[in-house]
């Protein structure tokens, strides 16, 4: 607890130092980017302000959250629009699809920055984060004054939600969130329909199963749905599969699959060909 409170201190005085003209915060209302705009915010008053991005990627529901998340801990919120499939680049789908999302998102918050006359902008990258595929994050080194201060401080993800329960933020054991394109293998391409079937495909499993932790992910038509290794046996029972597989090929997938392993961060990872 002691390095975690040395850290938390470091933590301050380098939102305070690069924040000091004024910080723009990319808030998608998860655990990360609504503990570091708490801090934020504890330490800048005013000179914080959250931005979300509205987009195709993510839902709806995702949105309402992060108003919630921004309203709790007092911060102002911005909520701006962006279309990543209207870039090639990433609607084709390539392993570093991430950068060039990254890349349009630190751009427009770029734009937020200057149009409130501030100076900085921050993003919520854990140092957990940096042992796994992250081409996003390149993006956030190539851009100038977009900072992490989760890896500047060396926080964890664990340590993060520490610093959240001790703030008494809702968000302390919010699950991680990801983009609806994260469901679609690498090199398939992203559409509208795709990513609107797939939001619906959770939905209704939420609904019927209750998971927290689920992602439904898009084969070409094949549904693989991951959810939360202690969640397994939600799905261990004949009439909740029977209506999961009703109403997923309603949506139009053909076949309706259980990954027995459940949820695992970078499982499209294993869809890429590595051969030489």
């Amino acid at each position: 607890m002691k390095n975690l409170d040395a850290k938390y201190e470091a933590l301050k005085r380098f939102i305070e130092e690069k924040g000091k003209n004024g910080v723009v915060i990319a808030f998608s209302g998860g655990a990360d980017s609504t503990t570091l705009a708490a801090v934020s915010h504890s330490v800048l008053r005013d000179r914080a302000v959250a931005v979300t991005a509205q987009s195709p990627t993510y839902t709806p529901e995702e949105l309402e959250e992060a108003k919630k998340a921004a309203k709790e801990i007092g911060i102002r919120l911005i909520v701006v629009e962006t279309d990543e499939l209207s870039d090639e680049n990433f609607s084709r789908n390539p392993e570093n699809r991430c950068y060039y999302c990254k890349k349009a998102l630190l751009m427009r918050l770029r734009q937020v920055a200057d149009e409130l006359g501030f100076k900085a902008v921050f993003e919520g990258t854990n140092f957990s984060d940096l042992t796994d595929h992250r081409p996003g994050f390149k993006a956030v080194k190539e851009t100038e004054n977009v900072y992490s201060p989760w890896v500047e401080a060396k926080f964890t993800k664990e340590e993060i939600r520490a610093v959240a329960k001790k703030m008494g933020l809702s968000v302390q054991n919010k699950p991680p969130l990801a983009c609806l394109a994260s469901r679609i293998p690498y090199y398939e391409r992203i559409t509208a329909e795709k990513l609107n079937r797939i939001d619906k495909a959770e939905q209704i499993i939420r609904k019927i199963t209750g998971a927290k932790q689920l992602r439904v992910r898009d084969h070409n038509g094949l549904a693989r749905i991951e959810v939360g290794r202690d969640e397994r046996s939600l799905l261990c029972n004949v009439e909740v599969l029977d209506k999961i597989a009703t109403a997923l090929k309603r949506l139009g997938f053909r076949y309706v699959t259980i990954d027995a392993e459940g949820y695992r961060t970078g499982s499209m990872l294993l869809t890429i060909d590595t051969e030489e």
